[in-house]
């Protein structure tokens, strides 16, 4: 079969027929890269072929270049580069080309896959004379020719780095604009300005920082809002919303003149697409300002001046929105999706942002809609009241809701007996709400507030998933697992049973997440309860151990991979009810362990190292290893063969994280019976610390677990120290160091600092315990220079101080009298102990400051 009719049989509706042809067209590009590139590049210039063909040969050239996964990406990107230079000339010339053809979907698909080769190139330097090439394009007078190339620059600019198109901004910038104009007659066209412009908006800072240009391109993107092409109309108001988020503080003079008015305007308008994006508008003012109040007040608290102005466009608007809101939220069907984004969602997601940003002023317009309408015969206003009141929930003070939930509650109660399916959704979610902010004015009404969430587990999932997290938000408000009795103690044997009736309940695969929520709430009334529930609790783990078993006996029954994915959800689910239960009935558990450790290692034997399962069936293995202590050793062995393969599973980062921290568990555990392990789970950490394939923030993880395994084995750790030393001072060398002020690397960095430093401790106190603590003399001096470095770049994590302040005070109490005087000496170590009163750190910190003032004399006097 040759490619053409390959690709043809790839979109058969034949799925025997479709899969066999995937197989052969992933072997054509596995086996002869070259060849299948610039065959399918070949197939868009090729008149003769159907458009689905071309479209088709582009889209699997896109796919051969590009993944949403970046390691994937990271290995195609290096594929691409690696093809003779002849064999990706003839593919670029080919695409190019086929942006020329009178196929606009032809000419489309092609920008895409043009797109996929700039991103791998124009970062290293290469296809410099793409960008120049496609403005070229763009003042032909050639339709199709011009849109396409628009449409190339936009996905462009969506995907690759601005720092790489810098150069162009001002080309790119003046040939979209063109295109977006209003003259421009071809809507089209527009339109793909116009798209080409969103993905442009963050690497035009420049061009926005000049009043002059800042003016057109607002010009032309409100004119735009108000094209009779509904298309160009959706695509202008989802520019301004870029453009409102990425330049917030320039839009004063904007909102007053133009912007209030248009979207006011389109929240209004009959077409859905254009009023998503006008509420979006408003959504993402809300959620700005609310990020400029919260870090003006982070700034105040430690002393420094606000950087940012909160120009308060919300609080301005909130009297004319809110009606708007409020109708659009009443625009349901009898039919509704519940999971398709829609007016009324969108509308509902609005007025909660604004309650956070404007606070006390929603009150009212928005009480005068619920009182009206709380017991509207039409079911849309009466579901939109209650929803709008949940949404207020947030922001307004708690002394003004208090009272109005005491009045409203007993209604809202009530309607949990509605006959329309939409009203109980809402009311049951509504419920959660009040009781996750104002759970002192449910005190009084909690027996019918219990009694009507239990009656919403029976009524159809939409409903009974809210009812669960109504339950959870009680139960976690509550949590009284110290006391030997609490207010849910009457309830909480009728509301195990319930939700556990519930979590049984037959469901579709695509009602999987009814479960999920079921277990999830019967995991928090675990974690949460009072000793005089535990009885329940056990009996509880019984009835837990059984299913899981009966999960394990039915595995060899699973038919195809729907059967899989929903059996592997519903024991991910029992093991994290498990894992709450061992945590709380902690050494009353031994007497199941058995059962409960053959049981999931029969469910790793069974399942696939990718398989999401197996991290809960890790963090299970974890909370039985605290459990049980030194009595988990006799469950290493058959474990430990799992545990190390996890570790070295590279590629699924989720896995190899939770494994890491399994070994924490374990070691915490053993103790000194980890020793016999430890080789082993070294050598795995180092490889995998030092695989490039293994996400950065594990590393920190893997680092702080260094300090676990020293800590379990004491002195033993001897036979790691020098590797794990020197691994630590290359670590912390890095962590010191910032070239920019990106703020993904320096929250990496503070972790990777914090992670450094409690390695740091769990080595000097294993070390201390063990009575070795001179192997350590050769390091004293790199662990303080670390020390000081961290101090002196003005830390400012609060953990990560007390953390330092730790390892001196370890430090200085592990070694004899004045054997460390020289590096107490200095006033650095008083100065930090000085910062945590003045900066008023929390009474743990302060704690752990006196104590080092005290214990650092040891080595002074």
């Amino acid at each position: 079969m040759n490619l053409i009719e390959t690709i043809k049989a790839s979109q058969s509706p034949d799925h025997n027929i479709r899969q066999n042809a995937q197989q052969q067209l992933d072997s054509f590009q596995s086996n002869d890269l070259s060849g299948f590139l610039i065959n399918l590049s070949t197939n868009l210039l090729n008149t003769e072929i159907d458009t689905y063909i071309k479209t088709g040969s582009a889209l699997l050239i896109k796919n051969a270049l590009t993944s949403k996964d970046s390691h994937t990406k990271q290995n195609l990107g290096a594929n691409w580069l690696h093809l003779p230079t002849e064999t990706r000339n003839q593919v670029k010339i080919n695409l190019v080309q086929a942006l020329s053809s009178q196929d606009i979907k032809c000419g489309t698909a092609a920008a895409q896959a043009i797109a996929a080769v700039a991103g791998i190139e124009l970062p290293v330097s290469q296809w410099l004379e793409l960008i120049p090439g496609l403005l070229q394009n763009i003042n032909t007078d050639v339709q199709t020719t011009k849109q396409a190339s628009l449409q190339a620059i936009g996905f462009i600019c969506e995907i690759v780095d601005p720092a790489f198109l810098s150069i162009h901004s001002n080309s790119i910038l003046t040939a979209v604009a063109q295109g977006a104009r209003k003259e421009e007659s071809n809507e089209y066209i527009r339109l793909a300005a116009i798209q080409a412009l969103i993905n442009s908006i963050e690497f035009i800072k420049n061009n926005f920082d000049n009043e002059g240009e800042r003016n057109y391109i607002m010009q032309i993107v409100c004119e735009a809002t108000q094209s009779k092409n509904a298309e160009v109309q959706v695509s202008a108001f989802e520019c301004l919303v870029k453009i409102v988020a990425t330049y917030y503080d320039k839009m004063q003079l904007y909102m007053e003149k133009a912007l209030f008015g248009l979207t006011i305007s389109g929240m209004n308008s009959e077409n859905d697409q254009v009023a998503l994006q006008a509420v979006e508008f408003w959504s993402t003012i809300c959620e700005t300002e609310l990020d400029i109040i919260l870090e003006n007040q982070d700034l105040e608290e430690i002393g420094e001046t606000p950087e940012r102005v909160n120009f308060k466009f919300s609080v301005a608007a909130v009297r004319d929105i809110t009606p708007v809101l409020l109708n659009l939220m009443t625009k349901k069907e009898d039919d509704d999706d519940e999971d398709e984004w829609n007016v009324s969602m969108a509308a509902s997601t609005c007025l909660a942002l604004l309650s956070n940003a404007v606070s006390d002023p929603i009150v009212q317009p928005v009480l005068s809609f619920v009182e009206q309408n709380i017991r509207n015969s039409d079911w849309r206003f009466r579901e939109s009241a209650v929803m709008a009141f949940g949404c207020i929930l947030e922001g307004p003070d708690n002394r003004l809701l208090a009272p109005l939930i005491t009045t409203a509650l007993p209604v809202i109660i009530e309607l949990m007996k509605d006959p329309v399916i939409q009203v109980k959704d809402t009311t049951a979610w509504c419920l959660g709400k009040i009781c996750e902010v104002e759970f002192n004015s449910v005190a009084s009404e909690l027996p019918k507030v219990i009694e009507v969430l239990l009656s919403g587990l029976v009524e159809p999932p939409r409903v009974a998933v809210n009812a669960c997290w109504a339950l959870l938000s009680i139960s976690s408000l509550v949590h009284d697992n110290d006391k030997p009795t609490y207010i849910l103690s009457p309830y909480f044997d009728t509301i195990i049973d319930r939700l556990m009736v519930c979590a049984a309940r037959p469901t579709s695969t695509s009602e999987t997440n009814l479960k999920a929520s079921t277990f999830e709430a019967i995991s928090s009334f675990v974690e949460n309860c009072a000793d005089d529930c535990l009885p329940t609790v056990e009996k509880l783990t019984l009835a837990l151990v059984d299913q899981l078993d009966h999960t394990v006996a039915m595995q060899s029954q699973l038919v195809n991979a729907d059967d899989r994915r929903v059996h592997n959800e519903l024991q991910s689910n029992l093991c994290t009810v498990v894992t709450s239960v061992v945590r709380r009935l902690e050494k009353k558990v031994a007497p199941l362990c058995d059962r409960l450790m053959h049981a999931l290692i029969s469910i790793m034997r069974s399942s696939l190292k990718s398989s999401t399962v197996m991290e809960d069936v890790f963090l299970t293995v974890g909370s039985i290893a605290a459990a049980t202590e030194k009595d988990f050793l006799r469950y290493m062995d058959p474990f430990s063969e799992f545990l190390y393969a996890a570790l070295q599973n590279h590629e699924e980062h989720a896995m190899c994280s939770v494994a890491v921290g399994t070994v924490g568990d374990i070691c915490r555990a053993l103790s000194e019976l980890a020793l016999p392990y430890c080789d082993n789970l070294m050598h795995a950490l180092v490889l995998t610390l030092q695989s490039e394939a293994v996400l950065p923030e594990i590393k920190p993880i893997i680092i702080s677990c260094f300090g676990d395994i020293a800590l379990a084995i004491g002195g033993n750790f001897e036979n790691y120290l020098g590797g794990c030393m020197s691994i630590l001072n290359q670590a912390a060398k890095s962590s010191l160091h910032i070239e920019n002020e990106d703020y993904s690397l320096m929250e990496f960095n503070g972790s990777l600092k914090e992670s450094i430093v409690e390695a740091y401790v769990g080595i000097v106190q294993g070390m201390k315990s063990g009575n070795n603590v001179n192997a350590l003399i050769p390091y004293v001096n790199g662990i303080f220079e670390f020390l000081k470095e961290v101090i002196d770049q003005d830390e400012r994590n609060e953990s990560t101080i007390r953390s330092l302040l730790g390892l001196i005070g370890d430090l200085a109490e592990a070694f004899p009298p004045q054997s460390l005087a020289n590096f107490y000496a200095g006033d650095w170590i008083d100065a930090l102990i000085k910062r945590v009163k003045v900066e008023r750190m929390s009474s743990q910190t302060r704690e752990i400051a006196k104590w080092v003032r005290e214990i650092k004399k040891r080595q002074q006097n």
